[in-house]
């Protein structure tokens, strides 16, 4: 009040005003660039009490403060940190400083019925001794109540008298941090002796944080006024508007520069102002009330660390020492508890006609008594039953007298926020235009708006349907690696097994036989190439499997029973523009407005046998609600009905409680400790049922299992890779083998064939037999000329072979000479040799020779 009345005048005369005592942070908002605060602003404080909070978890808080400037001036910042901690001040209590001691009974009287347990005091000194000692009185200072301290009472705390400070015993406290250097020790001791001298009737005199703080003030203003030139300092200037009594100091302005730039080691510390004259912020002392003293339990630092420390430095920051607690030493107060004076809370439940497996309100008719079962009550009274503390409570039913429903489920909620309900316990929602007035525990059920839908019989089992196991992509690549294995196996046997000669189409048919036969692996061809086998070993593999999976799959087809939707998709539902049904009170309505349907397009149903009505009166295709009531209709009606998805996104249900109660973060956390434990399955076991066998969600009709080719491409892989490689392996051996057909040598240029010539003899000799191969080795030696049962010799000189030049296009044929040989009389019957050699006087003829039978069969040919 002094400073509010003193910084006008300071302004007006270019007066530096100069305060160790006004804490007050209204004196900031003045903005006097004459006024300078050599003390610690209130709003510094009021962190380290937030911090205090934080500490412990603390989520409600009382202030009580003395009615004037100094106190009123602490609340708004002692309101935003305790919110910035998650924190709320749900009561303030403000006390004349003339307060009468019955008056203070009485204030505290009223503190004592309500639920808040965590006091903070900002009053004066003189007020501060009889607040304790009335609350001491009245039994506020027992076990479960928190008290903390600012400042304004904590630094007198050594000047109480020791019953007062009996009554003060467990409080905290915060204070500024003083360094106990050997300055401020000489200093105290010079003080104490002076003090002594001038006033002997008072004993143990102690100079608080207030003296320290004006000792290093009034060093300041020496050093500035010096630095600021101390001979014009006392001269003043009439004030020419003869508005104030005082002039106008000449020397003003400079002095006040001079203390913004002064700075020094004081008692306290660092000394130096800020732009705005505020002093520096400074470490907090958090002391504890125990006896006759206070003991340091922690330290609080300012930004940027920010921190409740412990007095050793090393621990973490939010911790503290060792607190004693009034009446319960060792036990941390949780902040708050229900009054045994006060009454029961009173928990409303909705009341509705249908579901009632989740929420039964009933009255006997003879007591009249009403009782309250269901789900969400026994959710709610074993997570109650967890809690570390009694909680009462009784349920108020949200009914008109008629006992049908007051409202909806919005109104039920709002009179919590009204303050007509300390809670609501039921089916509730959290959504989020709810949580704006009232605060929801975590959720106890699942979450999530679906779709539900009758089903019908799939249809599936007629004719064709044995394609239904497979993918049809997977039958075509089957199909296809069917063909290509024939070939595969085609071309490394038809050169060296006779169960692949024969003719073309033969040959052919036999391939694809012995290709799709391994399905039943009927296969009788015998295979005589290594690298044929290691192929079909792979691919016979690959169908076993293929095989196997398709008997399972056709198996099931055939026996389960399958349901299937009648409706899959909810953009159908808007196309056709269908009846949809949703469950009455609930927000489901708002989400199918927001979804695109039409208020005359949707139907509502209070229950089970509603719901179930609709459907068998053809007035809804389609119902839309949350999936624990979907879960309850599945339980009962499990074949007649499936949930479509998606599902949309909804927070389940959870339990109502006031803005900032600190009931919800035990009750969340005791709800966790329900649902991850055994009996909230036997809570669903007894209200909504086991767990059934219905069909889970989908979003398409049930297709039978069906394999595709996702599920096998890796099969097929490996059988591509190993007939390619096989192939590969052929081809270069085949060509290696017949170089000579491509590549002729250089005595054989002079024919000069073209390259597409030699490529496409090197094709008809991969058409003929392998006679080299062990296979066709008796089929050789029978069909070899055996010339000594010609009657012929053996000799070179036996035949006696003409050759002939025939032009190139010449029309005559090459006529093989008689044979010098006895054997000219059987020539008709018995194998004939021949040979035709071209002259190398015509490059353009060819040159060959052939060994035949006489019925016309080549055993071998040749072109040179």
């Amino acid at each position: 009040m002094q400073a509010n009345f003193l910084i006008p005048l300071g302004e007006k005369a270019h007066v530096p005003i100069v305060s160790f005592s006004a804490t007050s942070p209204t004196l900031a908002s003045i903005g006097s660039p004459y006024f300078f605060r050599a003390v610690q602003n209130d709003s510094t404080q009021v962190h380290a009490v937030a911090a205090i909070f934080k500490a412990f978890g603390w989520r409600q808080a009382v202030p009580i403060y003395v009615d004037d400037a100094f106190g009123q001036g602490i609340i708004p910042s002692l309101v935003d940190s305790l919110q910035a901690v998650d924190a709320r001040v749900p009561y303030r209590s403000a006390i004349s400083p003339s307060a009468t001691d019955d008056q203070i009974g009485e204030e505290l009287y009223k503190l004592m019925t309500m639920q808040t347990r965590v006091f903070i005091v900002h009053v004066s000194p003189d007020l501060g001794p009889r607040l304790f000692v009335k609350a001491k009185e009245v039994g506020m200072m027992s076990a479960g109540y928190v008290w903390i301290i600012t400042d304004g009472l904590t630094v007198f705390l050594p000047s109480f008298h020791p019953s007062v400070l009996r009554s003060m015993q467990g409080v905290l406290g915060v204070k500024p941090h003083v360094p106990q250097t050997q300055a401020v020790l000489n200093f105290t001791t010079r003080w104490r002796r002076k003090f002594q001298r001038d006033h002997p009737e008072i004993l143990d005199a102690n100079l608080n944080s207030y003296g320290l703080r004006a000792y290093d003030a009034t060093w300041a203003l020496a050093m500035a006024v010096e630095k600021a030139g101390a001979a014009t300092y006392f001269s003043f200037e009439s004030d020419k508007t003869k508005k104030y009594m005082v002039g106008v100091s000449r020397n003003g302005q400079n002095l006040a520069s001079a203390l913004l730039g002064t700075s020094f080691r004081g008692l306290f510390g660092g000394f130096a102002l800020e732009a705005d004259g505020q002093l520096r912020a400074s470490a907090y002392e958090v002391v504890n009330v125990n006896g006759n003293a206070d003991r340091v339990v922690g330290y609080w630092t300012p930004p940027p660390a920010g921190e409740l420390t412990t007095r050793s430095s090393s621990k973490v920051a939010s911790q503290l020492g060792t607190v004693i607690w009034p009446g319960d030493p060792g036990a941390v107060p949780k902040g708050f508890e229900i009054p045994m004076s006060g009454k029961k809370l009173r928990i409303g439940v909705p009341v509705k006609p249908g579901f009632r497996e989740f929420v039964s309100v009933s009255t006997d008719p003879e007591t009249n008594e009403t009782t309250v079962t269901g789900y969400c009550m026994d959710v709610f009274e074993a997570v109650v039953k967890t809690l570390p503390y009694a909680l009462p409570f009784e349920y108020v039913p949200f009914a008109k007298p008629n006992g049908e429903s007051n409202g909806s489920y919005n109104d039920l909620v709002n009179q919590v926020f009204l303050g007509n309900l300390d809670a609501v316990v039921g089916d509730i929602t959290i959504i989020a235009n709810r949580s704006n007035y009232v605060d929801f525990t975590l959720p106890y059920t699942e979450s999530g708006v679906s779709m539900v839908v009758p089903v019908r019989p799939d249809g599936s089992k007629n004719a064709w349907s044995f394609l239904k196991p497979l993918t049809w992509d997977l039958w075509v690549t089957t199909f296809l690696f069917f063909l290509f294995i024939g070939f595969v196996v085609w071309v490394l046997e038809h050169r060296i097994s006779k169960d692949f000669r024969g003719p073309p189409s033969h040959q052919a048919g036999t391939s694809l036989w012995f290709s799709f036969s391994t399905m039943a692996f009927a296969q009788r061809q015998n295979l005589v190439s290594n690298l044929t086998r290691t192929v079909v070993i792979i691919w016979c593999f690959v169908v076993l499997i293929i095989i196997q999976s398709y008997t399972a799959s056709f198996t099931s087809l055939l026996t389960v029973q399958r349901l299937r939707p009648t409706v899959t998709d909810m953009s159908e539902l808007l196309r056709k523009g269908e009846f949809v049904g949703y469950q009455e009170g609930t927000f489901v309505v708002g989400l199918l407005n927001s979804m695109g349907f039409s208020g005359d397009k949707l139907v509502s149903y209070n229950s089970i046998e509603g719901f179930d009505s609709l459907f068998r009166q053809g007035r809804i295709v389609a119902a839309f609600d949350e999936v624990p009531y979907i879960k309850l209709i599945l339980a009962k009606r499990c074949s007649e009905y499936m949930m479509i998805d998606p599902t949309y996104k909804a927070d389940g249900f959870g339990f109502v409680f006031p803005k900032g109660s600190p009931l919800v973060p035990d009750i969340s956390r005791a709800i966790l400790n329900v649902t991850e434990g055994d009996s909230m399955t036997k809570i669903e076991e007894t209200w909504i049922g086991k767990n059934n066998k219905c069909p889970e969600s989908s979003t398409s009709p049930p297709i039978g299992n069906q394999l595709g080719l996702n599920s096998f491409w890796s099969l097929f892989l490996i059988a591509g890779v190993a007939a390619v490689s096989a192939l590969c392996i052929f081809s270069v051996m085949f060509v290696y083998e017949h170089r000579k057909l491509l590549f002729p040598s250089k005595d054989d240029l002079h024919s000069n064939p073209s390259f597409w010539r030699r490529v496409l003899n090197l094709f008809k000799t991969f058409d003929e037999k392998d006679l080299k191969f062990h296979t066709f080795r008796d089929d050789r030696v029978g069909n070899e000329i055996n010339l000594a049962d010609l009657n012929v010799m053996t000799s070179p000189s036996t035949f006696s072979v003409e050759t002939t030049e025939f032009p190139a296009g010449s029309s005559q044929k090459p006529i093989t000479p008689p044979l010098d040989s006895p054997s000219e009389l059987n020539e008709s019957t018995e194998p004939r040799v021949g040979e035709i050699n071209n002259m190398d006087s015509h490059p353009n003829s060819s040159v060959g020779g052939v060994i035949a039978t006489a019925d016309g069969e080549i055993i071998t040919s040749r072109v040179f």
